[in-house]
């Protein structure tokens, strides 16, 4: 039974700044500072190949003392908004109804809430009562790839289905105004709020690139790499320095064989399509890309635009690529790092 993307969208909040827009703001965030440290971190927000972000805070509220209840309110509040709009205008572009949705995927890491967004978004939306939910949380940025790879699966299983798979992230509200460490500052360096929503079919009427195999690689003993730890203020940024060489590590084990699985090799893909972690996983994977042959020019430029919005931010390059309209035959990898520590993959055909 093939499974296709029939449609990709996004959507992003309210506020917006430019890095040189942001740079007042951390200023007066680190008053009292060393002047050393000072340019150290200045250098690391103009140097994190991030020119925009967007928040679904004002500057004035991420840079504040605001309690994890209210920065989780604003979490809640914002991010229904923000899934609600995105779910629709992906129905409207595959040219869908609200009720031919059978399966709904949310996907978020940066906030808590219960009922998960699935619930609020089939009552904003109208979706059947009958529609089966899943709510994937606490995969970090892999869980794009997470939620397609449950939606094929789900789909291979039940042809002339439909599936919508909604990622909500909100990074901004995790930041921790006392927390100088450089990882809450690499965090507010790199990452940006943003939403996107991918539909996908097992319907024979629908039309879009094939997912043609996935699959999930989990790296052992490596749990402390990157995740958050909840904390009386909130979600505290863990990020080891150690992600870009364990990648490097486990990249020949995680691409060659996965391939090999469909009879294809990296000098076949088409388009590389995987999620910008940062500065310098970017660099890494890129220098490994290029080793092959390959480029990333469209994750960096996600990365630019956008910043890293965790597990929504693969979405946005998948759209890019989609609105290219690849030719038939070609071929695109998906490839996503998250916390576990785990590597998704999917292999598409158009």
């Amino acid at each position: 039974m093939s499974v296709k993307i029939k449609a990709v969208s996004k959507t992003l909040p309210n506020y917006c700044r430019d890095t040189a827009e942001i740079m007042p703001f951390l200023e007066v965030w680190l008053q009292g500072q060393e002047d050393r440290f000072i340019r150290k971190v200045r250098k690391i927000f103009e140097n994190a190949m991030v020119d925009r972000r967007y928040s679904i805070m004002s500057p004035e509220e991420v840079f504040s003392d605001l309690s994890f209840e209210e920065r989780n309110d604003i979490y809640i509040r914002e991010g229904v908004k923000l899934g609600a709009n995105c779910l629709k205008n992906a129905i409207h572009k595959a040219e869908w109804q609200n009720g031919d949705i059978d399966f709904l995927i949310t996907v978020s890491c940066t906030g808590i809430m219960i009922p998960s967004m699935d619930a609020y978004l089939i009552n904003m939306l109208g979706l059947r009562q009958d529609i089966v939910r899943l709510p994937v949380t606490e995969m970090g940025c892999v869980a794009g790839v997470s939620g397609m790879i449950y939606a094929k699966n789900f789909l291979k299983a039940n042809p002339g289905k439909r599936a919508a798979v909604v990622s909500v992230e909100s990074p901004t509200a995790t930041f921790q105004i006392s927390d100088y460490s450089m990882a809450n500052i690499v965090s507010a360096a790199i990452f940006g709020d943003g939403a996107a929503c991918v539909l996908l079919s097992s319907h024979p009427d629908d039309e879009g690139p094939e997912i043609v195999d996935e699959q999930m690689y989990h790296f052992y003993d490596a749990e402390g790499l990157m995740g958050f730890k909840p904390t009386n203020t909130g979600l505290k940024m863990v990020l080891d320095i150690a992600v870009p060489d364990a990648i490097e590590s486990h990249f020949p084990a995680i691409l060659h064989p996965f391939l090999k699985r469909s009879g294809l090799d990296i000098s076949d893909m088409d388009y590389l399509i995987f999620h910008p972690g940062g500065k310098k996983i970017i660099q890494l994977v890129e220098s490994l890309f290029t080793e092959l042959g390959k480029d990333i020019e469209e994750t960096k430029e996600v990365l630019r635009l956008y910043g890293n919005m965790s597990s929504a931010t693969v979405l946005y390059v998948l759209e890019r690529i989609m609105d290219q309209k690849p030719a038939t035959g070609s071929h695109g990898l998906m490839l996503s790092f998250g916390p576990g520590f785990t590597a998704q993959r999917l292999l598409l055909r158009w």
